[in-house]
């Protein structure tokens, strides 16, 4: 949709223009379609283009999000809803499924990439922190693709770390606005890759180390955010919302958005030598795969909260065989599977 507006519509970037953005959004984290909007605006306009470009991509999705947010506070409890959510909740876990066979296709380019995942997804289920994990990935891979003499000690130098130093703490913390902002930014600072990986930092964090939210509650939110249009990270406006109303559902949205505008504002003009390096290149590499090695990770967790009965498992096998052989719009999955939760009800 951008490259049909911005390149042929408007013809504000030539095709190369274009794909040199797409470029330089895969070298910093966070998310991808949103860096998009606001380098565009930062080199039509300059620092107000970044910041108009970015909140016009933000806002509509946002605003969106909270009255959805609103009605899942007042009524979700409901019989109706929970039924509705029952539908829902498989056609997420098929649709993130499908989002991570084929991303997986893209990422995992060799056997070191392979070892790599398989690595990230069994330290993540013994514990270990999930950034910490990210990082150790994309420096193993620089090392081994740029010095194969080192590659025997780069794998260690991939694990030793690690020993110990970064198991996930599992107590609880009062619920605070700043702490609320400063777990978004942190994640919108470190996070790779497609949206769907922003799972792995949610179940982390609110899940598990403050204990704020449940699984099924964290599955509500990507549901949220997949029927809605704009950006998966304003998911983040969802649980800020859910956590603390309408304050909660701003600082949320801010804090996870922010650093992209800095990232964005600090990288445009370092865009052709980054694209030219092998290290950078290879380093992606590295975290990208991780991503997605975490991504799978959660899902297995999720999806053993969601898919509880033979019915469950039938919308799910199903949506994910509509979604692969026939390309269908996960929207309409998502419609569906709701309608069928509420007929298995009447039934």
């Amino acid at each position: 949709m951008m490259h049909d507006e911005v390149v042929k519509r408007r013809k504000w970037l030539n095709d190369q223009e274009f794909l040199d953005l797409v470029g330089a959004t895969n070298l910093i984290p966070g998310p991808n379609s949103t860096e998009m909007a606001i380098h565009i605006g930062f080199l039509r306009a300059s620092w107000a283009g970044l910041v108009v470009g970015g909140a016009c991509f933000i806002v509509p999705a946002m605003v969106i999000v909270m009255i959805l947010a609103w009605a899942y506070v007042h009524f979700g409890t409901t019989p109706q809803a929970e039924w509705l959510l029952y539908g829902v909740k498989p056609v997420v876990i098929a649709i993130i499924g499908q989002a991570l066979w084929g991303l997986g296709q893209k990422a995992v380019k060799d056997l070191l990439m392979a070892i790599v995942g398989v690595l990230v997804i069994a330290l993540y289920f013994l514990g270990f922190n999930e950034i910490l994990l990210l990082f150790a990935a994309g420096f193993t891979v620089m090392l081994v693709c740029n010095f194969q003499r080192l590659r025997g000690q780069t794998m260690g130098l991939f694990i030793v770390p690690l020993a110990g130093a970064g198991l996930l703490p599992q107590a609880s913390a009062s619920f605070g606005l700043p702490l609320l902002f400063l777990t978004f930014l942190k994640i919108g600072s470190v996070l790779y890759g497609s949206g769907y990986v922003l799972l792995a930092f949610l179940r982390a964090d609110f899940v598990v180390r403050l204990g704020w939210l449940t699984d099924q509650q964290l599955l509500d939110a990507i549901a949220i955010g997949q029927v809605t249009p704009g950006p998966v990270f304003t998911t983040a406006t969802f649980l800020g919302y859910l956590l603390g109303g309408t304050s909660g559902a701003l600082i949320a949205t801010l804090g996870i958005f922010l650093p992209s505008f800095i990232f964005v504002a600090i990288s445009n003009p370092l865009i052709p030598r980054m694209r030219k390096s092998v290290w950078i290149r290879s380093m992606l590499d590295g975290i990208n795969v991780a991503s997605l090695g975490l991504m799978g990770a959660v899902s297995w967790q999720l999806g053993v909260a969601s898919l509880i009965d033979p019915l469950t498992i039938a919308i799910a096998s199903a949506s994910l065989f509509m979604l692969i052989r026939f390309k269908i719009n996960s929207t309409w999955l998502i419609v569906g599977g709701g309608l069928l939760g509420l007929l298995f009800k009447a039934l």
